[in-house]
């Protein structure tokens, strides 16, 4: 449920004249929606963690030059957390390509790629219930797009999110959010074909166009 706006209003006011109580109530207002979107996007909660505080932490740096009013602050807030997750993704990358350098450098002879040198920690002999399984397949499909996909599919169909509001975290066109989503929904698919099960829980995401 979200707060009232009033409510909002006023304690986002009290925290731009710089009370630190009143900024910490917007935090536990927001913080699980910000941790969510990052853990959907990063894929672990270390790193989402970590995030979520960079996150929190640059908001409270930008909050005095903030002026969208309390219908602005949730996505102002979720969109600081998606450049937040941008740029762990690009340091995630970076260190990767390093990675697969050095191993080669160290063996060329046994050069193998990513994705057989990545292990897939969410499979263990206690995740035998179907949804469960379902989920870490849908979950680990949309770790596979690429980043901007991957946050559409995440606020909108993850979410629950508008696409009106997907736009406005994302300080993108309508247009581009749904054309995003077609093309994220139908590599999720593929995705799932090539993993040998198609949950039906896909097959209908796939199926609802933006």
């Amino acid at each position: 449920m979200q707060p009232e706006p009033g409510t909002v209003e006023r304690t986002l006011k009290a925290a731009q004249r710089g009370d630190l109580t009143a900024f910490n109530a917007l935090v536990l207002t927001y913080q699980r929606q910000v941790f969510n979107l990052c853990y959907r996007t990063l894929g672990n909660p270390e790193d989402a963690a970590d995030a979520t505080q960079d996150a929190l932490l640059s908001a409270f740096r930008g909050l005095r030059t903030f002026n969208g009013g309390a219908a602005g602050l949730r996505p102002w807030l979720l969109r600081i957390a998606v450049n937040t997750c941008y740029d762990q993704l690009r340091r995630r990358q970076r260190r990767a390509v390093d990675s697969l350098d050095a191993m080669r450098t160290a063996d060329p002879e046994h050069d193998v790629s990513a994705a057989e040198r990545v292990a897939d920690p969410g499979v263990g002999p206690e995740q035998h219930s179907l949804s469960a399984e379902t989920a870490r397949q849908i979950q680990a499909a949309i770790e596979c797009l690429p980043p901007d996909q991957r946050l559409t599919v995440i606020l909108c169909d993850v979410q629950g999110f508008s696409y009106d509001e997907a736009a406005q975290v994302m300080a993108i066109e309508l247009g581009t959010v749904k054309s995003r989503l077609s093309r994220a929904r139908a590599q999720l698919r593929e995705l799932l074909i090539q993993k040998g099960e198609l949950p039906a829980s896909a097959q209908r995401l796939h199926e609802r166009n933006p």
